[in-house]
């Protein structure tokens, strides 16, 4: 970057709109010398730390139980900076087998369990594991790619069946046919250490500055990439969301994103630790038993994607009775439709809070305030997705990287603590992303002159329609408005006359019939003519993430791979 373009970086930067809706800009504090290790053992021991079906651990428990991991991986040559590859659910042992890394000054690697020996051995040949924890189900999988990778009693596995007493066939997957070695689970590791362990070596603690966790990016933008996010991200961003969520040691979070993703472990259960706070662990999201625990466990706080809170919805018993407990809803990982806001609000006198973040920034940037009306954008019809966090810079820059001003959509560029160290081994995409300390998003937005800030779209996501720009979000928030569209994206079909051209995919709500002609018409008197769907097909769901993203990516394959959903050509319409 010139010096001219840093000071206009600068320039820009200093112009904070927003400090009217959050208050002044706190003065920089020096550098907090805390690790999120240390927000754990801060906790008081007796604090209840851990709700996962009918078992119960407090803080004091699950140091012992992470110690006694850690002790074990540590006679086993394990050391700072190694990996360590988990590969759970919602889970208890999710959280001792993080806690236990962390006491070596290993590195957390989690990793999504819906992943395929080929997925895996991919990854594994990136950061190249030290010591593996996955399922007993996924153990024959894993304990293939791990072989000739990971020392034999560095893999470890659990059942997600050890630590409850119920619910079992209707949330959890039943044991395998064939279980693995017993000696090798981890409850049979746990079961030889001592009850009082001994204390680790004061010098394998890490360091602030160190790399806490690699998470993975979804790979939307090509091969995966290793957010390399260190302790300062963590203690920073979790000591924010403490402050900005009301979080308290009575506060109960619901678990309700992947520990493995970013919202998840930071927001979940790094929030948890800073906060003295209890977590709420339910396996992986299944509506119906999660309307079950809301009454039994009445949490205070929950934050998941959007499509998180649509499945709820559609649940005929939910009711106002399900969320009285909670003080605070938030949604993140994907844009909301207003009308799906309004909706859920007027049915359950809870507002759905907005925000936005990304691996790569630990989490949130932008948050909207506890409370009061999140505007709407009278232009595109976006939702606000806030101002943006405490000690965060964020500049919206044009398509030649000159900052913009208000109104002007451009690539949203953030700069703070809670941005990653880099890519794991990947100095090239690194040195791509950030550029003098500014992390470049690739999400297109612009903020207004109060200073909220719209979400547009993801830069690769735009259709090129006949020379005009589409954004596959404004679509969709049209679709959204239409009665009975539960789930709703917009990808780009290649098309020989336009270049591109617009298709839309969609679910119903249950008991509901999508008449796609009539959505059709729906967007022609709401859109400009380049912008409508050319073609809408109804599924009975949506691809989504094991966050819950909708993936237009695999729509946008499907119409590749079958001819019966692309459109006829432009010429043919006409």
């Amino acid at each position: 970057m010139t010096p001219s373009r840093l000071e206009a970086y600068e320039a820009a930067a200093a112009v904070r709109p927003w400090l009217a809706l959050t208050g002044p800009r706190p003065p920089v504090p020096a550098p907090d010398r805390s690790t999120a290790l240390e927000l754990f053992t801060s906790a008081r021991p007796e604090a209840l730390a851990i709700t996962y079906f009918d078992q119960h651990l407090d803080y004091a428990q699950l140091d012992s139980l992470s110690t006694r991991l850690a002790l074990w991986w540590q006679a086993r040559g394990l050391r700072r900076g190694d990996r360590v590859a988990i590969i759970l659910q919602n889970t208890p042992a999710f959280v001792i087998a993080t806690l236990a890394a962390w006491k070596l000054a290993a590195i957390a690697v989690p990793l999504n369990p819906m992943y395929q020996a080929a997925e895996l051995a991919r990854l594994f040949d990136d950061f190249e594991p030290a010591a593996v924890v996955c399922h007993d189900a996924q153990w024959a999988s894993v304990a293939e790619v791990a072989a000739h990778r990971v020392a034999t009693d560095c893999l470890l596995w659990t059942s997600p069946h050890e630590m409850q007493a119920r619910n079992d066939a209707r949330v959890l997957p039943a044991p395998p046919a064939s279980p693995p070695p017993a000696a090798r689970s981890l409850a049979a590791v746990l079961a030889q250490s001592p009850a009082t362990p001994s204390p680790l070596d004061p010098g394998s603690r890490p360091a602030p500055g160190d790399t806490a966790v690699l998470l993975y990016t979804s790979g939307t933008t090509g091969v995966p990439k290793g957010a390399m996010l260190t302790h300062q991200n963590l203690v920073v961003n979790a000591r924010l969301g403490v402050h900005h969520f009301g979080l308290s040691e009575a506060s109960r979070i619901f678990g309700i994103a992947p520990l493995f993703h970013v919202t998840g472990l930071e927001l979940q259960m790094v929030c948890a630790f800073a906060a003295s706070a209890s977590v709420v662990l339910n396996y992986r999201f299944q509506p119906a038993i999660v309307l079950e625990a809301f009454l039994e466990h009445r949490p205070s706080f929950l934050i998941g994607a959007i499509t998180v809170f649509i499945a709820l919805m559609n649940l005929p018993a939910a009711s106002r009775v399900h969320f009285r407990s909670f003080h605070a809803l938030y949604s993140g990982g994907a844009p909301i439709a207003p009308t799906v806001v309004a909706a859920f609000e007027q049915r359950f006198g809870h507002s759905i809070r907005t925000s936005y973040g990304m691996t790569e920034l630990c989490a949130p940037s932008h948050l909207a305030p506890a409370g009061g009306a999140i505007p709407v954008d009278p232009a595109s019809g976006a939702l606000s997705i806030g101002p943006p966090t405490a000690l965060v810079d964020v500049i919206v820059i044009d398509d030649e990287g000159c900052p913009v001003g208000p109104q002007v959509h451009g690539e949203l560029v953030v700069r703070g603590p809670n941005v990653m160290a880099g890519y794991w081994r990947k100095p090239v995409e690194t040195a791509d992303a950030m550029v003098n300390g500014w992390m470049h998003t690739g999400d297109v937005g612009f903020f207004d002159e109060q200073g909220w800030f719209y979400l547009v779209d993801r830069k690769k996501d735009m259709i090129c329609a006949s020379g005009f720009k589409v954004w596959p979000r404004e679509v969709e928030d049209v679709l959204y408005a239409f009665a009975g569209v539960r789930e709703a994206a917009v990808v780009g079909a290649p098309d020989d006359y336009r270049g591109e051209t617009v298709v839309a995919f969609v679910s119903a709500a249950a008991g509901t019939l999508l008449d796609p002609s009539a959505l059709q018409q729906h967007c022609r008197t709401r859109l400009a003519a380049y912008k409508c769907p050319v073609a809408v097909h109804v599924l009975g769901d949506l691809p989504k993430t094991e966050s819950g993203k909708i993936t237009r990516a695999v729509l946008a394959r499907s119409l590749r791979d079958h001819a019966d959903l692309r459109p006829a050509p432009s010429r043919a319409r006409t």
